[in-house]
Formats: C-alpha cells, sequence, structure tokens
C-alpha cells in the first residue's frame, strides 16, 4: 500500500499562494492533491445546467493540466465525502491531510467526520487558514467580543494588517511560514514533492448529473485602472467599473492575500470590499444562529406579506420597477449582479412587498455564480434592517430616485429591459408612497410590541 499525505482541495482552486498546499508539500511523504464533487451539494442544485459545477469543472481540468507539468495530476472523485474518504484510506497509507478551512456549518461537520476518520487509521488532520485574511478570533474588542459593527471593525482589521507586515517585514531567519503570506508563488521549489499519480481522468459532466451552461464566466484577470477607479465607478451599473472577481474568492482560484496586498496599494474602497468578506465571515462564526434566523431576533416578530405572485414577478424582472427588473434579468441571465442593485433590489423586495428577507437570500443562492452564505446572508440581513450594522428599517430605497441617480442616461435599463418606454412593461405592482407607508407602519408596530 502506497504511503503518502495527502492536500484536500475544496475552496482553493490554486496551486499558488495555497496554505494547505504549501504545508503539505514541506511535510515528509510525496503529497496527492485531491478534490471531490460532493454529491450532498450537487444533489441540491435543480439547475442541471448550474454554471458554477460548470466552473469546477473547467477549473479542475486546468488545474490538472498545471499538475501534470510537475508529474502529478489530481484525483478527482465523486459522492459522499465520508464515503470517498473510506474508500482512499483502503488504497493508500494516509500519513496525514492538509486542508484549508471552510466555515460554514455543512463544511465543519463534514470535516470533523472526516478527520475522525483519518484518525482512526492513525493519521493527522492538519487545516489552515486560506479564505479569509483574518478569522473570527483574531480581529476582536478590546474586551475579547466580536464586533457587529463594520466601519470600528475595519479600523482594526488595518491596523492589525499593517501590524502583520511589519513584523514580516522585520523578521530575521525561519520566517518562511510568514513571509510565505505575502509572496505569489511560495510553493514553487516543493513542487518535486506531488506523487507521481498516473494520468486520471476527471469525472465528466454527464457523470455528475450536469449538462454544460452557456453562461460567461468573468475573467480573474482585472484591469488595474478599474480597482484604481473603483470607488468613482463602482456605484453606477452601465460602467465597467467593478472586479466582477467574486466568483473566483468564492472558489479560491485567486488568493485573497495577494488581492488585498494589491488593494492597498491602489484603492482603500476596494479593500474594505475585502473587508466585508471577513466581516461577514466572523459574523457567521461566532453568531452561527444568522444562517436561519435574524442577527436581531426581534426582527422575527415582522408579519410578512409573502404574497407569491408578487415574489414571481421579482424573480423574472417584472415589477414595473426598471431598476429592480434590469437588475433580476442581469442575474438570470448572468448569474451576476451589479452590488449597488443587489441593494436596490433586496430593499424592494423586503420593503415595498413585504416578502421575507429568507426568499430572497434563497433565489440568490440560487443563482449568483459568487454565492458565499456569509456574505449573502450579510447582504440580505443589512437590506431587512435586521442583520448587524443593517440599514435601518425605515430606510427605504426609492426605485426610481436610485435609478435617476446612478443610470441617469437608462443605458442600464435599455440593456437589460427593452420595452421600457412601450406598451408591454408592466405598470408598477405597488406604488411607491404607499409601499413605504405600509413597511414603516409594519416593521414599527411588530419591533414595538416586543
Amino acid at each position: 500500500m502506497t504511503n503518502i499525505n495527502i492536500c484536500w482541495f475544496r475552496r482553493d482552486l490554486r496551486l499558488a499562494d495555497n496554505a494547505a498546499l504549501y504545508h503539505a508539500l514541506k511535510s515528509d511523504a510525496p503529497v496527492l492533491p485531491i478534490f471531490i464533487f460532493d454529491k450532498n451539494i450537487l444533489d441540491k442544485l435543480a439547475d442541471k445546467t448550474d454554471a458554477r459545477v460548470n466552473f469546477l469543472h473547467d477549473t479542475l481540468m486546468e488545474l490538472n493540466n498545471e499538475l501534470k507539468t510537475f508529474g502529478s495530476t489530481i484525483l478527482v472523485k465523486y459522492g459522499r465525502p465520508e464515503e470517498v474518504w473510506k474508500e482512499l484510506l483502503q488504497e493508500y497509507e494516509i500519513n496525514a491531510v492538509f486542508t484549508n478551512r471552510d466555515y460554514e456549518a455543512y463544511a465543519i461537520d463534514r470535516d470533523a467526520a472526516v478527520k475522525k476518520l483519518i484518525e482512526a487509521q492513525n493519521g493527522t488532520f492538519h487545516t489552515f487558514k486560506d479564505h479569509v485574511i483574518f478569522e473570527k478570533n483574531e480581529v476582536l474588542k478590546a474586551d475579547g467580543t466580536p464586533y457587529t459593527v463594520f466601519t470600528p471593525y475595519s479600523r482594526k482589521w488595518k491596523a492589525k494588517l499593517l501590524t502583520r507586515m511589519e513584523t514580516i517585514k522585520n523578521a530575521k531567519g525561519g520566517t518562511e511560514e510568514l513571509s510565505y503570506y505575502f509572496k505569489s508563488y511560495p510553493t514553487e521549489k516543493y513542487y518535486s514533492n506531488f506523487y507521481q499519480l498516473p494520468t486520471s481522468e476527471l469525472p465528466t459532466l454527464a457523470k455528475l448529473g450536469f449538462e454544460k451552461s452557456e453562461i460567461e464566466i468573468p475573467s480573474k484577470t482585472v484591469a488595474r485602472g478599474i480597482i484604481r477607479t473603483y470607488d468613482k465607478t463602482r456605484n453606477f451599473p452601465a460602467i465597467d467599473g467593478t472586479s466582477k472577481l467574486g466568483i473566483h474568492f468564492r472558489f479560491g482560484t485567486i488568493s485573497i492575500r495577494q488581492k488585498a496586498r494589491n488593494a492597498q496599494q491602489l484603492n482603500e474602497t476596494f479593500l474594505n470590499e475585502l473587508i466585508w468578506r471577513d466581516f461577514y465571515s466572523g459574523i457567521l462564526s461566532h453568531f452561527p444562529h444568522v444562517a436561519k434566523g435574524a442577527f436581531r431576533k426581534k426582527y422575527e416578530n415582522i408579519p410578512w406579506r409573502n404574497n407569491e405572485e408578487e415574489f414571481k414577478s421579482w424573480c423574472e424582472g417584472k415589477t414595473g420597477y426598471p431598476i429592480v427588473d434590469a437588475g433580476m434579468r442581469e442575474l438570470n441571465n448572468t448569474g451576476y449582479m451589479h452590488n449597488r442593485v443587489r441593494m436596490i433590489t433586496s430593499s424592494f423586495l423586503t420593503k415595498h412587498l413585504l416578502i421575507d428577507w429568507r426568499w430572497g437570500e434563497a433565489y440568490f443562492a440560487e443563482k449568483l455564480l459568487d454565492f458565499d452564505l456569509a456574505s449573502n446572508n450579510g447582504g440580505w440581513q443589512w437590506a431587512a434592517g435586521c442583520g448587524t450594522d443593517a440599514a435601518p428599517y425605515f430606510r427605504i430605497f426609492n426605485p426610481t430616485t436610485q435609478m435617476q441617480k446612478f443610470d441617469k442616461e437608462l443605458k442600464y435599463i435599455k440593456k437589460w429591459v427593452p420595452e421600457y418606454g412601450t406598451n408591454s412593461y408592466p405598470v408598477p405592482i405597488v406604488e411607491h408612497k404607499a409601499a413605504r407607508e405600509r413597511c414603516l407602519a409594519t416593521f414599527k408596530a411588530a419591533l414595538n410590541n416586543i
């Protein structure tokens, strides 16, 4: 039986600047890279042309080709993780498993179960930080409690990053583990330590039960000019002024450390967007109840209307409010929605229509290429007024004003709602002033009756 170590890839699909891979290749046995298409997750995806599965499959083929230059390949399995690991333990003598941490509840339980299997065979299970810059307990208040407001959290985050970089800069000797976090290709000299696995074929999309998607994936290469002017262009959906890197952060095809380092030099507003990722990840870790309920528990008393016909109109982009409809159609057609428009559409659903934010959260989770539980949940709770650092319930976006301010020339509207201004465009499903007054009265009554 072959004696090896394993690097288990999940949300970190790259060789460069990968914490678990770095430590695995420094270990004392050849390293076999593996990836598992998780049946527990894939079986829940109703759309069998889901572009995210396509993206994963294409990315793994690219990763496999890169590994071939080092005489190795990635072993790709399809199944339920515990069952796959039982098979691997029968086939190989596994000394240690190296993997990067995932902070969602399902992933935590999955890793605990796999760790138990590995340790039962006298192996070790090592996890590392890679998906975020700072984990939940690294940026805390002076009294050791978590921040629930972004601005003071971001100040502490930035100060800690500067301290970390200064430590790295001043350290002498034996600093490889520290300095690696700020190098693009830290593991290059260890690439000869890969296990020389005979060529293995990836399972086809058909084997996974999926078909090819026509949705185009945004590039992971972004012009530096977009980042430099991000603070000036990010709110205008008709302008190519955002990075669209969300899916690459989601699956780790780019390094968050490298992008944060670049953002420090180019644009603080863009850096703040990266800090939001850490902030919401920490919220999910410290307050796991947010995955299913309101952070501010008193908001569980809101009597949502949950009109299914109105929800259908919102999903299809047929509300009669052009900026809302454009956003929903962009999402349905591309798997992406501009961030300013995400705020407008989510505010409209929760405030104008009084539909439970969890309905919208679930729809975004199904459609967004860059879906991330912590960030998606945090954004929806912000819009509904029930989350951390949330927009207060009486802050209600006027979709017409938002359109006039951020799409004055209607370029975004005309792209996604070509029938706007004709008789075929629907009348608004709700009148703004009446909807606003209804929302204020509903929230006020529910919150005052606690």
